[in-house]
């Protein structure tokens, strides 16, 4: 995928932002402000886009976005379950309508047999629902992280246009 490609995707979701009147926020693990990045490379972007929070680590999970340690321990840091409560934080913390959380193996280790390299997580809050999704994704790194940033920018404007 092509840095063309993510800045596509980011123009359109921005699009969608400005349509509907909607500040986003970001909390990202596997991608590393990945989606923050390409949305903030667009000039413009200070109309739609409130704050980014990288939580790479499980302590940065619940000191930033309030990831409940229940969670971390019952379900692992790559889940539904947490990759809710950090889309749900966000919005806690944000100023913010519409939130995207990421959180998955990029890969090329730590990845195990139940949760493969390419397994990410994905959150989003908006309006009051939280809806989270699996995706497994293939490639290297980088691609793993792009097509990451790609999904989650896709859901966003799902979000948005399933909203009347």
């Amino acid at each position: 995928m092509s840095e063309q490609a993510l800045t596509k995707i980011a123009q359109k979701t921005m699009a969608a932002l400005i349509e509907k009147g909607e500040r986003m926020a970001t909390v990202e693990s596997c991608t590393g402000g990945g989606i923050a990045k390409v949305m903030t490379d667009l000039a413009g972007s200070s109309a739609v886009f409130e704050c980014g929070f990288v939580t790479y680590s499980n302590e940065s999970k619940q000191q930033m976005v309030g990831v409940s340690l229940q969670a971390l321990e019952n379900f692992g840091a790559v889940s539904e379950q947490v990759a809710a409560e950090m889309a749900s934080g966000a919005l806690t913390k944000a100023n913010a309508g519409i939130s995207v959380s990421v959180t998955g193996i990029a890969g090329p280790g730590g990845g195990t047999d139940y949760k493969p390299v390419g397994t990410v997580c994905f959150g989003w809050a908006y309006d009051g629902d939280v809806i989270t999704e699996i995706q497994h994704f293939s490639g290297d790194r980088q691609a793993i992280r792009e097509q990451t940033i790609t999904y989650a920018l896709e859901g966003v404007m799902k979000q948005l246009a399933a909203k009347a």
